[in-house]
């Protein structure tokens, strides 16, 4: 037996929308992105929840609640989840992606955040950021993964066979399949409303599917 954890990444926010630096700081969903969260909910429809968590910022709240509407269970209200957090951007909060990682990659010469993904992974990406920020509040990977991996031991705590809904955001579930997956696309920005399956059993973990706008039939 597992737990069974299906990530969900936050629906669409105006920052999404204007290809901004999300991290910690909120804006709120757009109608797709509130569209995207009721989406989720049908899709998972047919998963019976036993616990279900959210990032504690605003738009992961507000996305889990749209879905718990949107689904079948009697929970209504998800428990807020710190640990699931998306990473600090620090001093970049806010600012253009793509200006960011022409800034931050310096003499590597990289045009968009996404570069510095295909670059450097999530965690040198962290790492890039932290070190660029002379206000030094921006996580780095040591200060990310020491915030999140606590929060997947407490998830692989809860009773065998459990079926858990995690809503969190674009980068922490991306670092959750760099770190934990075997595939590219595991790496890849997950999409907005979209699930990630993850498995916990006592001594692995493993990603089951990503960014998926349907549950897999296989």
């Amino acid at each position: 037996m597992a737990i069974n954890v299906y990530f969900v990444r936050h629906g669409q926010t105006f920052f999404n929308k204007y290809h901004r630096m999300q991290g910690w700081s909120d804006t709120p969903l757009t109608t797709k992105g509130k569209q995207d969260a009721a989406h989720a909910g049908q899709i998972l429809a047919p998963i019976a929840f036993d616990y279900v968590f959210a990032s504690d910022l605003k738009r992961t709240m507000d996305t889990a609640r749209i879905l718990l509407a949107h689904h079948p269970t009697t929970i209504s209200e998800p428990t807020p989840a710190p640990a699931f957090r998306e990473e600090f951007f620090g001093y970049f909060e806010g600012l253009n992606s793509q200006e960011t990682g022409v800034f931050v990659s310096g003499n590597d010469d990289l045009n968009s955040f996404e570069a510095m993904i295909s670059a450097y992974g999530p965690d040198g990406t962290r790492d890039k950021i932290a070190a660029a920020d002379t206000t030094q509040d921006a996580e780095d990977s040591t200060a990310f993964w020491q915030r999140v991996l606590p929060g997947i031991e407490k998830l692989r705590a809860l009773p065998d066979g459990s079926n858990v809904l995690v809503v969190s955001h674009g980068m922490t579930i991306r670092s959750l399949g760099s770190r934990f997956g075997t595939k590219p696309e595991h790496t890849a920005q997950p999409a907005n409303g979209s699930i990630t399956k993850m498995q916990l059993t006592p001594t692995d973990t493993t990603i089951e599917f990503y960014s998926q706008l349907a549950l897999p039939t296989a």
